[in-house]
């Protein structure tokens, strides 16, 4: 595997981390911790006229320490949060959403397990389709944690877990898919890398939703190569539409000749229109046989050709 998919991998991951317990101030905890530790002042203070300082300072010290005590005992996970807890050092439950307490010192949240769907994304370089094509292949993976138990507890990181799984699994279907479909069917590359991918996360309580090749690259001379086999293609199938108009022309006039044989009516005006459709252009010349413009009567067609186009140029017929 190349260091920039390595770097890859690494980068997607940076704004996947999750600290093993949160960060920051819990506002329970201080509202309790400032609400017994108001009470313990009070209490102490009172203590202060009846047993004396000594008795007041060490009513203020219990206090305070059960104030800190209280403090550290609420917890609060968001709606999409699972916080997975261990009790001296064993699983215990899972809880959230909402507020939830723990015992100091011996309930531990380990890991907040977030339950919304994720995006990672990850990539294939330089690997070797089926026929022997070096592709560059780009990708993301849509999942989620279905169990956060299984994904805490039985595998290290399931974030990167599932990158590598992911990035080895795409290497694994390209080598078996040739170029031609990798580059048409996308759609069931998508589902093979899903279900693939879903075999190995399963066990962590992962779930794929989906998979979307974005992207695949081939070398530049393979590229040129194809799309002159493309061209190729295209004037082929053109010279056989073409080819295949001719054969249904051929048909049409064997019919019309049929139909001409047997009624020279009906070809006399099919040669008049003839005449007519070359001698109404602009500036045209015929030169037809005298016998035929006889026959047909064209001059007075021409004529009146003539008289539908003046004062323009009327156009000459001539005989032979």
């Amino acid at each position: 595997m190349s260091s920039n998919e390595t770097q890859q991998v690494e980068g997607a991951l940076d704004y996947e981390e999750e600290a093993p317990s949160k960060v920051g101030v819990n506002p329970v905890g201080v509202v309790l911790f400032a609400l017994f530790a108001a009470a313990s002042a009070a209490f102490a203070w009172a203590q202060v006229a009846s047993s004396g300082w000594l008795e007041a300072a060490a009513c203020l010290a219990a206090g305070l320490l059960g104030s800190g005590f209280a403090g550290l005992c609420p917890r609060v996970a968001n709606e999409w949060e699972r916080a997975v807890i261990l009790r001296l050092g064993r699983f215990q439950r899972l809880r959230g959403p909402g507020l939830f307490f723990v015992i100091p010192f011996i309930d531990k949240p380990v890991m907040w397990i977030d339950l919304r769907v994720r995006t990672t994304s990850f990539a294939a370089e330089k690997t070797l389709t089926a026929d022997t094509v070096p592709v560059d292949v780009d990708a993301v993976l849509f999942w989620q944690v279905n169990s956060a138990q299984e994904s805490a507890l039985a595998v290290e990181d399931y974030r990167t877990a599932v990158s590598w799984a992911a990035q080895t699994a795409l290497r694994d279907v390209i080598g078996r898919t040739h170029l031609a479909d990798m580059l048409t069917g996308r759609e069931a590359i998508d589902d093979d890398l899903r279900k693939v991918i879903d075999e190995r996360t399963h066990a962590w309580g992962i779930v794929v939703n989906a998979v979307e090749i974005r992207d695949v690259s081939i070398p530049p001379g393979l590229e040129d190569a194809m799309s002159r086999q493309a061209q190729a293609e295209r004037e082929k199938r053109a010279r056989v539409i073409l080819g295949d108009a001719e054969v249904e022309i051929a048909v049409k006039f064997a019919k019309a000749a049929e139909q001409y044989a047997t009624n020279p009516t009906a070809f006399q005006l099919r040669a008049m229109n003839i005449v007519y459709e070359g001698i109404k252009e602009k500036g045209s010349l015929m030169v037809v046989p005298s016998g035929m413009m006889e026959s047909l009567s064209a001059g007075s067609l021409a004529g009146l050709a003539n008289w539908n186009r003046a004062p323009q140029a009327a156009p000459t017929v001539t005989g032979a």
